[in-house]
């Protein structure tokens, strides 16, 4: 019964059966991947029943096929369509971690799984932050621990309750956003609630601020900011508490390990990561051909979102090319040299890549807008999901000719007059022929040297690889005849057979 329980059996059967899906995809990442053929044989045995009873849901119902995904063509917290479109589903049941991004073909039930927790110690633990901090505590955490919450709940209003000299504290906690995700064109569309939530809103009605971040909802009252409350965070040191912490940079966050039973309370390395990303912004500002790297395909906006930073990109007067490689990592991108940045567009629990692997800096749509924005500076504030920039207002793109620009990574003003100028002549040209042209620009040779062609930073893709000093084999030669082969060293690399006859000689 644990096991039926922790994998939401009933529940997801009920799900299935009342809503007369036939196919049914079920995504597991890889550490829940075991117990995939079990959850298959609970699920088949209770849809079985649902179907001998004879309930007025669907009494016309077929026999379901279940499909497990063993491997996801993205990040595994995002819903995956594309491997749910290969055997054509009706619906995908997503298990474990998941950043509940909306979708944008499929509906979707979530199983967060229910994660053991200490309660007692946890208890401890929030009570003593809440008693030697003045400020009112949100409590936030990770979907694994939502089982908990009203647990947590009851043990510390009943623990705070007998303290009656004390003083009043306020803790308030943050709901678990939707278990039921329903594809729709407006990507802002209110999906089904969780069921039981196990919480209620800050301000107990909806005005104020609604914030939404990790699967979590809450509202501020008016009046209120997020700097006024402390931040406690119930989970790991993983990427929902990443984005807590930079989007939240500003409140002070402490965080209860669940799996080792303590408090943390420095999160000071999570906060140098925004050090790192202001470098890569400043980096990107010196950049001539950008790369925007497809990291979803199934998360709602993704297009308008590649759309948007195309747009943004052309107006600087750079260039622009859009990779779909799905995950990507140091080896995919080494293949694209020409590229001086990559931008991916992917949910906010995948956007953050550490770019010190790889050999072109890779930035969200944020930082991007910061780059190459005319008059955007960086105040502190983050934005993590892309969702949110595109509904923003419409960005002033930089004009490059109109004054020169410092850059911190030069260590001097910089003036793109060039870039500009061509990017305008190439405006200014018919669109028939406005591809050949460019063309023409970027593969004339001069003099019969390629070295004579390279010219500063090279602004598209066939510049760059005719600057390269190296450009492939080469054949020599006019004749059609073949020539003689030559015959290579033999043996093993510690010791060839010409080394050795060297030696006993």
């Amino acid at each position: 019964m644990e096991f039926e329980s922790n994998y939401e059996i009933a529940t997801t059967a009920d799900f299935i059966y009342s809503r007369k899906f036939t196919r049914v995809a079920l995504q597991f990442p890889d550490n829940l991947l075991k117990d995939a053929t079990r959850v298959v044989r609970a699920l088949k045995a209770k849809l079985l029943s649902l179907r001998d009873s004879g309930e007025e849901h669907n009494g016309d119902n077929n026999d379901v096929g279940l499909y497990v995904m063993a491997d996801t063509t993205y990040g595994s917290c995002c819903v995956d369509e594309v491997g749910a479109s290969h055997i054509n589903a009706d619906c995908v049941i997503h298990y474990g971690h998941t950043c509940l991004s909306p979708t944008s073909t499929l509906p979707a039930f979530f199983v967060f799984g229910k994660t053991p927790i200490n309660v007692s110690n946890c208890v401890e633990n929030l009570s003593k932050n809440a008693l030697a901090n003045e400020k009112p505590i949100l409590v936030l955490y990770g979907l694994e621990y939502a089982h908990a919450i009203p647990h947590i709940r009851e043990a510390l209003k009943e623990a705070l309750s007998s303290d009656v000299s004390g003083p009043k504290l306020e803790i308030n906690y943050a709901n678990v956003m939707c278990t039921v995700i329903n594809p729709s064109e407006n990507h802002k569309s209110i999906n089904e609630p969780a069921s039981g939530s196990p919480a209620d809103d800050i301000s107990g009605a909806v005005t104020g601020t609604r914030y939404a971040i990790g699967g979590l909802t809450w509202n501020i009252p008016e009046g209120h900011k997020m700097e006024d409350y402390l931040l406690f965070w119930i989970g790991s040191d993983n990427s929902a508490f990443a984005n807590v912490v930079l989007t939240f940079n500003s409140s002070e966050i402490v965080r209860y390990d669940a799996a080792e039973e303590r408090l943390v309370t420095d999160v000071s390395h999570r906060l140098r990561i925004l050090k790192r990303r202001y470098y890569l912004v400043e980096k990107a500002k010196d950049a001539n051909i950008i790369g925007i790297l497809v990291g979803t395909l199934g998360v709602a906006g993704y297009l308008d979102m590649i759309h948007q930073m195309k747009e943004l990109i052309t107006k600087a007067g750079k260039k622009t090319y859009t990779f779909a490689m799905g995950r990507p990592n140091p080896a995919k991108l080494a293949n694209f040299p020409e590229c001086d940045v990559f931008i991916t567009v992917s949910c906010a629990q995948t956007a953050l890549l550490d770019s010190k692997e790889f050999f072109a800096p890779v930035i969200t749509p944020f930082e991007a807008m910061l780059a190459f924005g005319r008059g955007r500076q960086w105040t502190g504030a983050y934005v993590m999901e892309f969702r949110d920039l595109i509904s923003s207002s419409p960005v002033e793109v930089r004009n490059q000719a109109e004054e020169a620009r410092f850059s911190f990574i030069r260590g001097r003003y910089v003036e793109d007059t060039d870039q500009q100028e061509t990017f305008n002549d190439e405006q200014g040209e018919e669109g028939a022929l406005a591809l050949v042209t460019a063309a023409e620009k970027a593969l004339q040779l001069r003099d019969g040297n390629v070295n004579h062609l390279v010219k500063g930073t090279a602004k598209s893709g066939a510049e760059f690889f005719l600057g390269r000093s190296y450009h492939g084999l080469e054949i020599h030669g006019d004749g059609s005849s073949p020539e003689p082969y030559i015959v290579g060293r033999s043996g093993k690399a510690s010791g060839y057979e010409d080394e050795k006859s060297k030696q006993e000689s």
